[in-house]
C-alpha cells in the first residue's frame, strides 16, 4: 500500500454548481501538507471526496491505494478525519471519553461494543494530546481549543496513517492554535503520520508545513510554500488585493479573506 493521495481529472458538482474542476495532483506522505484557498474554493468538498463522503462526478481518486467510495470501510481504518468543529452536535451532553470512543466504534461492524482495552486506549490518546484531565468532562462545556483537541484525539484513537483536518485552528485562542500545530508536527516527525490540513489562514503554520496546495475550484499551485505563495498565484485564488511578506526563508500571505 503506497503512502500517496493521487487525484486525476477530478470534477465535482453540487446542486448543479461546479465545485471542483479538473483537479490533478499527487501528494506523498508522511508530510505536513496544508490546503488553502478562499471561502467557497472547494476545500471541504475535496476532503469529503478523499474520505468517501462525496462521490465525484468524474475522475479517479486513490488514497493510500484505496478508492474512497469502493473501499470506504478499509479507508476508515487508516485515515483519521477531523471535521469542522462548528459542525459537531453539542446539544447532547456527551462526556469526552464517549466522544473519543466514537472514533473507534464507528469504524467497526455491528455490534459496536467497547472493550476494556478501548477505555485504556482513550486515556492514552488523551494523554498524548495533553488533555487527560478532561476524560470525564462534558464535551459541550469545554473551550473551543479543548474541544478541538478532543476531536483530534477521536481521530487518533484508531492509530491512523493519515490525519485529515478541516479548519482545526478556526475560532480558538492563539495558545491552543500553537499547541495543536506543534502536536501535529510531532505526529508527522515522530509517528510518521501524514497530515493534510485545510486552513483559511496559512500564516500560523508557515513554519511547520512541508508543502501547500492552493485551491479555488481549480488547482492553482502545489509545492513548497516559497514557490506557491507568490502574488501571482494568490491573485488567481483571492483576487487583486493580496500581498506576500517574506522573512528570511518564510513567506506570509495577506489575502484579506475572512473565514465565515
Amino acid at each position: 500500500m503506497t503512502d500517496e493521495i493521487i487525484i486525476e481529472n477530478l470534477n465535482v458538482k453540487l446542486n448543479g454548481r461546479i465545485v471542483l474542476e479538473n483537479i490533478n495532483f499527487r501528494l506523498k506522505f508522511p508530510r505536513f501538507i496544508a490546503i488553502m484557498g478562499p471561502n467557497g474554493a472547494g476545500k471541504t468538498t475535496l476532503l469529503k471526496v478523499l474520505t468517501g463522503f462525496i462521490k465525484p462526478d468524474e475522475g479517479e481518486v486513490s488514497v493510500y491505494g484505496l478508492n474512497p467510495i469502493r473501499d470506504k470501510f478499509k479507508l476508515a481504518k487508516i485515515v483519521g478525519y477531523v471535521p469542522q468543529r462548528e459542525r459537531i452536535e453539542v446539544s447532547i451532553p456527551m462526556k469526552v471519553k464517549d466522544v473519543v470512543l466514537m472514533g473507534l466504534l464507528c469504524k467497526r461492524r455491528f455490534p459496536r461494543i467497547p472493550r476494556r482495552e478501548n477505555l485504556l486506549r482513550i486515556k492514552k490518546v488523551l494523554e498524548a494530546v495533553g488533555i487527560e484531565e478532561l476524560y470525564d468532562r462534558i464535551f459541550s462545556h469545554l473551550s473551543g481549543g479543548e474541544q478541538q483537541k478532543v476531536l483530534i484525539a477521536r481521530a487518533l484513537i484508531s492509530n491512523p496513517r493519515l490525519l485529515i483536518l478541516d479548519e482545526p485552528l478556526t475560532a480558538i485562542d492563539v495558545k491552543s492554535q500553537w499547541e495543536i500545530i506543534e502536536f501535529l508536527k510531532k505526529l508527522e516527525l515522530e509517528e510518521k503520520i501524514g497530515i493534510l490540513m485545510v486552513t483559511h489562514d496559512i500564516n500560523p503554520v508557515v513554519e511547520y508545513v512541508d508543502e501547500v496546495l492552493l485551491l479555488n475550484r481549480k488547482l492553482i499551485a502545489y509545492g513548497e510554500i516559497s514557490k506557491v505563495l507568490t502574488e501571482e498565484n494568490l491573485r488567481k485564488a483571492y483576487g487583486p488585493n493580496v500581498r506576500v511578506v517574506t522573512s528570511g526563508k518564510l513567506c506570509y500571505a495577506i489575502t484579506g479573506d475572512i473565514h465565515a
